[in-house]
């Protein structure tokens, strides 16, 4: 029912947690090269050695705007967006500004989104928007967020970075990422040539073609070896059980 070229170009493999160091960033764009991924989503010093690490590879290089909450000014996201191009990102995910969302400010929203839309768009690079749906209590926010983003024509919404940690009732820190309500509502309220990525939670095989079942065509991911070999595994194929037994950390 799938191809393992098929489920790795579904991958943006994730290298955005904060303490990762040039080595590890290094080693993750070695293993989303031999894994084949769609592409490597990379903090934005990176994007340039990314670039050159990745040339030929047809592992594309994304990296982050306004990340991980969206409040930066729209000059700023636009200014991060034209540097990110100009080293070699050929995919910008940008956080909205979930504070705008919740004030329902749709213009402010628009004209960010836009700007945004149009540098990326100056530089050859498709853009996905974030939502953060863990900040978004009414399904009404998405809904309005998936007609702006299918009006103005962006490639991808996206549901989460991973890092919208909502404070729980005993006092500690969580969140939802990718649920199953959201993936089905942003599906059914963006035009059908907008894509839709899911992004914290899908760490299996079996959660990845869960959300692919439900029309995601993108995941971000930190279990790219996990999800790659089990998928090796059901296809057949000879697997490297050092790699499938690697444990990977959660997030993005």
């Amino acid at each position: 029912m799938f191809t393992l070229d098929e489920l790795a170009k579904m991958i943006d493999h994730s290298l955005l947690q904060p303490t990762m160091t040039d080595a590890d960033l290094e080693a993750g764009c070695a293993l989303a090269k031999q894994y084949k991924t769609a592409t490597v989503c990379i903090k934005p010093y990176y994007v340039q050695r990314a670039k050159e690490l990745l040339e030929g590879s047809g592992v594309g290089v994304c990296t982050v705007v306004g990340f991980p909450h969206g409040s930066n000014t729209i000059s700023m996201k636009v200014a991060e967006t034209r540097q990110a191009c100009k080293d070699g990102a050929t995919e910008i995910d940008m956080v909205v500004n979930v504070g705008k969302v919740l004030s329902e400010d749709w213009r402010y929203i628009k004209k960010e989104m836009y700007a945004i839309l149009k540098e990326s768009h100056k530089h050859g690079a498709i853009l996905k928007v974030i939502f953060e749906n863990d900040f978004l209590p009414k399904d009404k926010y998405k809904v309005k967020l998936c007609k702006i983003c299918s009006t103005l024509g962006v490639e991808f919404v996206k549901t989460s970075t991973g890092y919208g940690y909502n404070k729980q009732a005993d006092g500690s820190y969580n969140y939802k990422g990718a649920t199953e309500a959201d993936l089905k509502l942003m599906r059914k309220s963006c035009a059908p040539e907008v894509q839709v990525k899911a992004a914290g939670g899908v760490r299996t095989l079996d959660d990845l073609l869960k959300v692919k079942a439900l029309g995601v065509s993108r995941i971000g991911a930190t279990a790219t070896v996990a999800i790659l070999e089990e998928a090796k595994k059901r296809l057949g194929m000879e697997v490297d059980r050092a790699k499938a037994a690697i444990i990977t950390s959660d997030g993005y």
